[in-house]
């Protein structure tokens, strides 16, 4: 989100003030609030949509189309809005596990001492370089295993920090 100054420009209004009071009205009416830290953060982004049914992704079946819900999108993504960023993915080295170049990951931090789970996909600090694989642990050993047979696992040998496990992805047709 831009900050009040970005703002100001933006909008074309002479004083700081007058961006108080807009931004108090967006946070009133729900459309952004400010997180611990006093930064503004969208509330809502994609609204609610309807959830219309089930769809074969097998044989095919007669559908019925009734609106059986609506689901807010950030809500079925975002646990944690303060935790919660997105990453664009770039290479090719989790495939196989339907992530693909330039889709994006919805990934939320990790507390400081957080360990995941087995078969987690988590963001990673490994040996100074950055990457996202399945976090893997065998006979003792803590390794991050890619989702494509060309490339190899990864094994740390001086330093690991998980930052963040991956909730989601999203890719556009």
């Amino acid at each position: 989100m831009p900050s009040y100054q970005e703002i100001m420009t933006l909008v074309g209004f002479k004083s700081k003030n007058a961006v108080y009071k807009l931004v108090n009205k967006l946070v009133e009416e729900g459309v952004v609030r400010k997180d611990a830290s006093g930064r503004l953060v969208p509330n809502n982004i994609f609204g609610e949509v309807p959830v219309l049914g089930l769809v074969e992704a097998g044989i095919p079946s007669v559908a019925e189309q009734d609106v059986l819900d609506t689901m807010n999108i950030d809500n079925y993504l975002i646990e944690d809005k303060d935790s919660t960023y997105m990453l664009e993915v770039k290479g090719d080295s989790m495939i196989d596990a339907g992530i693909h170049e330039g889709d994006m990951v919805v990934a939320e931090r990790t507390t400081e001492g957080y360990v995941p789970k087995d078969g987690e996909i988590v963001i990673a600090e490994v040996d100074g370089g950055w990457t996202m694989k399945y976090f893997r642990k065998k006979a003792g050993k803590i390794f991050l295993e890619p989702a494509n047979k060309n490339y190899k696992p990864i094994y740390p040998e001086a330093e690991l920090n998980i930052a963040a496990i991956v909730k989601g992805v999203i890719r556009k047709y």
